[in-house]
């Protein structure tokens, strides 16, 4: 089982599915599942795989 430390109280949670501190009840900032993974990417590396994407796929198009 993995420890995490809250942000807010610093106090260690050792849930691995917990979404919220035990002790004070704040968010602990982390993601369930993929989607909520991309929840915390940096939205400047999803635009640049979105636009590596479509480059890609009009290349694609010109070359058949």
């Amino acid at each position: 089982m993995s420890e995490y430390i809250c942000p807010q109280c610093k106090n260690p949670v050792y849930d691995d599915d917990a979404l919220l501190c035990l002790y004070c009840g704040e968010s602990l900032k982390r993601s369930a599942g993929f989607l909520g993974k991309m929840k915390y990417i940096k939205p400047r590396i999803i635009i640049i795989t979105a636009v590596i994407l479509v480059l890609l796929s009009f290349i694609i198009l010109i070359i058949r």
